[in-house]
């Protein structure tokens, strides 16, 4: 197992695969994602800076993806940038060969399993930030797991969360509806949940001091250890709110992405 921190311009970026090769295939998934957008923002500025949902027409797939993301969420399209570009470079590990990979651009990931993945939990100064893991099933396909925060990290939030993390197979969708939810945990908590339906994820878990809230399909919690020197800290349109890593026995600390 290969694991690789990658950093091209403001993204930073942890990639853990089997082969060389594949690595070398996120890479330029992700730049070739990250340089799309850049074209994008060059001819209109609007799209880099709106927090607020915006349909512009595109050749470029991740842009599309992004727009798609923040019509449905109800944010602007950089609220999806991170787990974009992460997804656009997972892709590109599976065109190279890959049947398992893992990218975490700052907190936001893209994962391809054959087998279990933990990804560990943090969520700044709350008593369960470092203490658990979720335990993600092989699933076929992209897997997104993306996670904004109120108190960690430099992005935008109209929240008080400490961390909200959302599963999704479209990593786009994911990293959207976690800004969205992350603004909302302002408002009542019985109200929290309510525009997820329909919504096209799997599920949500939300920290917010000592209290958790979980939504939809959440994978299984367990108890682990993680590290903060294992977060890809980043800029991306969300946060570093987590971390993650590849199978470990379930006595061992995770080290991690």
């Amino acid at each position: 197992m290969i694991r690789e921190h990658f950093e091209y311009k403001t993204t930073i970026a942890t990639i853990i695969a089997e082969e060389p090769g594949q690595i070398i295939a996120a890479k330029d998934g992700m730049i070739a994602a990250r340089q799309e957008i850049e074209a994008v923002i060059a001819a209109d500025p609007f799209f880099g800076a709106t927090l607020e949902p915006y349909d512009i027409a595109s050749e470029s797939l991740t842009v599309r993806r992004m727009v798609a993301a923040g019509m449905k969420a109800g944010t602007g399209p950089m609220a999806a940038v991170a787990g974009s570009i992460a997804w656009a470079g997972i892709e590109a590990m599976q065109e190279s060969g890959a049947s398992f990979g893992i990218i975490d651009n700052g907190g936001d990931i893209a994962l391809i399993g054959d087998r279990e993945v933990r990804v560990g939990l943090y969520a700044g100064d709350a008593p369960i930030s470092g203490t658990m893991a979720f335990a993600v099933p092989p699933r076929k396909g992209v897997t997104g797991i993306c996670t904004s925060s109120a108190t960690v990290g430099p992005s935008i939030s109209f929240g008080v969360a400490d961390a909200v993390t959302v599963f999704a197979a479209d990593v786009a969708l994911a990293d959207a509806w976690a800004t969205s939810l992350c603004n909302r945990t302002a408002g009542p908590e019985d109200e929290l949940f309510s525009p997820l339906e329909g919504a096209e994820i799997d599920g949500a878990f939300v920290v917010i001091g000592t209290g958790t809230y979980s939504w939809g399909r959440v994978p299984p919690l367990v108890p682990a250890r993680v590290h903060e020197t294992a977060i890809s800290a980043g800029y991306g349109g969300e946060i570093m709110a987590r971390i993650l890593r590849n199978t470990i026995p379930p006595d061992r600390t995770p080290p991690c992405p």
